[in-house]
Parts: C-alpha cells; sequence; structure tokens
C-alpha cells in the first residue's frame, strides 16, 4: 500500500484469493493469484522490467526461491527476501541475496525496549572512525537542553523520536521523557557519551 501511494507501479502475488480481497478498495496495483516462484505468475504481475522483488510469504524456502529467480533468471536489480531463521539469513546475504531476519529484528527491537539505557549502533562509516548510535534519553536529562548534551566534533543529535513521531531536533530543543536520540558520534568519544549521559546535563 505503501508503495502504491508513493506513485509506484506495483503488483501483489498470493496462492489464496481471498488475500488479494482484502486489498484496500482504491488500491491501484495489480492482483495476480499463484505462486512467488512460479514463472507465469512472476510474467503476470510484470517481472520483465520491474526494479524491485519483495518475498515476503511465511515460508523461508519459497521466498529464498522466489528471490533467486528474480535476481538469476529476470536480473531485478532490488531484491529482499524475509527470512525467518538468521542462520540462513546470514549465508544468503553472503551470496548477495538481502534478507530481511524477521526473529532477528523482534528479538532486537525487544532487547532495545528492555534495556533502554542500551546503546545501540545503526550505522558505521567504512572507515569506522564515525557511528550513529540510538540511545533513549535518561531521565536527569528530561527538561533540559538537549543542545547541552552535544560535543562539538565529538557527538552531535541528527534526529529523534518523540511519541512515536521522527523530527529533527531545532536549536533549543528541550529533552522529554521517552525521547529516543538518534546521534553521530566519533567511534573513540563513545564513552565520552556514556559519561554525559549518565552524569546528566552540567550546571
Amino acid at each position: 500500500m505503501l508503495l502504491s501511494r508513493e506513485g509506484n507501479d506495483v503488483a501483489v502475488i498470493d496462492k489464496d484469493p481471498r488475500a488479494l480481497q482484502r486489498l484496500a478498495m482504491d488500491w491501484g496495483g495489480k492482483g495476480v493469484v499463484g505462486f512467488g516462484f512460479d514463472r507465469d505468475a512472476l510474467e503476470e504481475a510484470g517481472i520483465d522490467g520491474a526494479v524491485a522483488l519483495a518475498a515476503v510469504t511465511n515460508g523461508d524456502n519459497s521466498n529464498i526461491l522466489t528471490a533467486r529467480i528474480a535476481r538469476e533468471t529476470y536480473q531485478v536489480p532490488n531484491v529482499v527476501a524475509r527470512i525467518y531463521d538468521p542462520r540462513r539469513a546470514v549465508i544468503y546475504r553472503r551470496l548477495g541475496i538481502q534478507t530481511v531476519a524477521t526473529v532477528t529484528w523482534t528479538v532486537d527491537q525487544v532487547v532495545r525496549r528492555l534495556l533502554p539505557a542500551r546503546t545501540v549502533t545503526e550505522w558505521t562509516s567504512p572507515s569506522g572512525e564515525v557511528v550513529m548510535v540510538e540511545r533513549s534519553l535518561p531521565p536527569s536529562w528530561v527538561g533540559y537542553r538537549l543542545d547541552d548534551l552535544e560535543m562539538a566534533a565529538q557527538m552531535k543529535i541528527v534526529a529523534l523520536t518523540r511519541a512515536g513521531k521522527g523530527a529533527l531536533p531545532k536549536p533549543g530543543t528541550v529533552g522529554q521523557e521517552n525521547d529516543v536520540l538518534y546521534l553521530t558520534v566519533a567511534a573513540h568519544a563513545l564513552a565520552d557519551l556514556e559519561e554525559r549521559l549518565k552524569s546528566g546535563p552540567r550546571s
């Protein structure tokens, strides 16, 4: 639905015609009854000339087979497969098939909420000198300017999530309870970030 609303031509393949009936009435895409790894179904859906394919059934084998056919037979440039077994996900990524390991992602999200004081690395520069981390705002920083958390040339808040919505912090933004911060940090300054979060704002 999101891809379609953004103006992309989208086709959905499902073996159960009832699943296709659950699509919104105003959905402008194409529905095909069949299996994602069946070439006739893929071609009816418009695989020739497609720029992307997502294989997201409940079966790892079906998803991988569909993804491989899309990549190797139809040369679709952007392919991703949902995989439940994280061990298999690693193997397929090594073969050049992008995967989303559902179980691994879910565990990661649960742990983030169980341990909000844990710093999570979201991105690392190729040189390893800069990282982007996610960190829940400690209670000691609630009510204080987030600018005071930053250190020139070492750490900067680039975004935050507040009440479930993402935002770019403005100068003078004050921390609120349950804020989640995304910071770019010089790798050598990660310990300094932890210390600043732990010690609270300076007077």
